[in-house]
């Protein structure tokens, strides 16, 4: 493989993302799949579910009970599922790439290693942002107002980016060894169903005790009451903060070591 001078990788993974991105304006019909499935789940919830739920929550969320502190409780949840959902869609382009033989392609040619997949990971985070602005403006729409202080709400969207960074690295790996788009498409499919089984949607005490216990400890629990301290403005219970940035770190880094060495084991 050709030797790149150090001066190059940023501006071939700048060249990548570019790619990516532009990929996605050709394809606008992925994006808005990915992103209609979790607002169609946050009207589903609120605006059926919504009544009954929140009157059963009582003091579990501000903004009193009903409706309204069922939206402000289940918007967190709503937030994982779209970046699950956003990162569902890497491993499907990264999958396209492989089983089109672009990436084997990519390795061929005189660019900077690392930058076929810094360009799919900046492109899928900048749609997992997109992703999450429209989620919250729907929410909005239906009378969801955020409290928490302005350094609240900026911890808020750190640590979403830091969600969204794991999850998608993870899929990058997962669309790397998938043999076709269509496995691609379904195998990160635990993503976006774990955080029915989390405190995204009902209080984990509501659970059966098999099931509570489970939810407590799987990963879009403490990353979602996080996330809904932060956006509340109320006390993140310090385990739960730990637990949501080390449960981040140590699937980005599974994901970026799986990736790298999918990557490095193709042939050149």
């Amino acid at each position: 493989m050709t030797t790149v001078p150090v001066a190059r990788p940023l501006r071939d993974a700048l060249t990548m993302v570019r790619r990516d991105l532009r990929r996605l304006l050709r394809y606008p019909s992925l994006t808005l799949l990915l992103v209609a499935m979790p607002v169609v789940f946050l009207l589903l919830f609120v605006l059926v579910f919504g009544g009954t739920l929140g009157a059963g929550l009582g003091g579990a969320a501000a903004g009193g009970t009903g409706r309204e502190a069922y939206l402000t409780y289940v918007l967190p949840g709503i937030l994982m599922m779209t970046l699950a959902a956003a990162a569902q869609g890497t491993a499907i382009t990264v999958a396209m790439d492989m089983t089109q033989g672009i990436v084997a392609r990519f390795r061929t040619m005189s660019i900077a290693r690392g930058a076929v997949l810094t360009g799919h990971v900046v492109g899928s985070m900048l749609q997992s942002l997109v992703a999450v602005v429209v989620v919250v403006l729907v929410a909005m729409l239906l009378g969801y107002r955020p409290t928490g202080s302005p350094a609240d709400l900026l911890g808020a969207v750190l640590v979403l980016m830091l969600i969204a960074f794991a999850f998608v690295w993870l899929c990058v790996a997962l669309g790397m060894v998938a043999r076709t788009v269509e496995s691609a498409s379904n195998t990160p499919m635990p993503l976006t169903l774990l955080p029915f089984l989390s405190s995204g949607f009902v209080p984990t005490d509501a659970m059966p005790g098999w099931l509570a216990a489970f939810a407590e400890y799987q990963p879009f629990t403490p990353m979602t009451e996080t996330v809904r301290g932060l956006l509340a403005g109320t006390p993140v219970a310090g385990a739960d903060l730990v637990a949501a940035v080390g449960w981040s770190l140590a699937i980005a880094g599974v994901g970026y070591w799986w990736a790298r060495s999918r990557y490095e084991r193709l042939p050149a």
